[in-house]
């Protein structure tokens, strides 16, 4: 009389349990393979599909977006006042921002908001709307007189890493037929060439490319530095360039 065989998992030697799992694997593939067997077979052209149709092909980049500039250093405040503007809107208002240098909130890039809000009154807005371009200009240069001017680096002295973080596509809006664009989350390192001294890092959006160029780096007076990274930040056309600041500390005892 034949012994009869003990199919528990459990009592299993490792071999057939290998075994058993590639017989699965071989039955769900076959019953995939039946379920498609209408279908045509995927090609080269096709699998290339999604990079060739979500990516940007077009070779430079755009000379026209946002381009920034450090306008100096407040110590009362622990802060570097960051001006951007816009290359391709020229009459817009530049937009302010405070790169926190000191405290908890160190390397934390912060618009002024209070700049471009409404003052709180009784009378009815004047018509249209809108932040006034002169009178940011006018507050821009009136507070540049108070702020300790920065030093210029030397590019060449200074190292920018890229990675991405995290890719995929985006379709934009409101063009319910637009063909998809590629987006990254693009982290910025930057750090000096062969000897110690101090580096940061930041992580921005960029779209249909992950390229990034050092700019320039601009040193303070504490022994920080500050670096001015372009980026293809705008999904408009062809891509226009965008730029970021990074803190750059010191490091201890280097």
């Amino acid at each position: 009389m034949t012994a009869p065989v003990n199919r528990s998992p459990k009592n299993s030697s490792p071999a057939a349990l290998v075994a058993l799992a590639r017989t699965r694997r071989m039955q769900r593939a076959l019953a995939h393979a039946y379920l498609f067997r209408g279908s045509p077979l995927p090609t080269l052209r096709t699998s290339l599909g999604y990079m060739t149709g979500t990516a940007c092909t077009a070779d430079g980049d755009a000379a026209d977006g946002y381009s920034m500039r450090i306008l100096g250093v407040a110590r009362a405040e622990g802060v570097v006042y960051v001006v951007e503007e816009q290359a391709h809107a020229p009459a817009e208002a530049p937009i302010v921002y405070r790169l926190y240098i000191d405290g908890p909130r160190a390397g934390h890039l912060v618009p002024v908001h209070a700049w471009y809000e409404p003052p709180v009154t009784h009378a009815a807005p004047p018509s249209g709307g809108g932040v006034d371009a002169d009178e940011i200009r006018a507050r821009i240069a009136s507070i540049a007189a108070t702020l300790d001017p920065v030093g210029e680096s030397t590019p060449e002295a200074w190292m920018l890493s890229t990675r991405i973080v995290q890719r995929r596509a985006l379709r934009l809006a409101p063009e319910p037929n637009a063909v998809p664009v590629r987006k990254f989350a693009l982290q910025l390192q930057v750090e000096p060439v062969g000897s110690l001294g101090p580096h940061g890092k930041t992580t921005v959006t960029a779209f249909l490319r992950p390229n990034a160029e050092l700019v320039a780096v601009s040193s303070l007076s504490t022994g920080d530095a500050v670096a001015r990274v372009r980026f293809t930040g705008v999904p408009s056309g062809l891509g226009l360039a965008k730029e970021t600041v990074i803190f750059l500390a010191r490091v201890p005892g280097g």
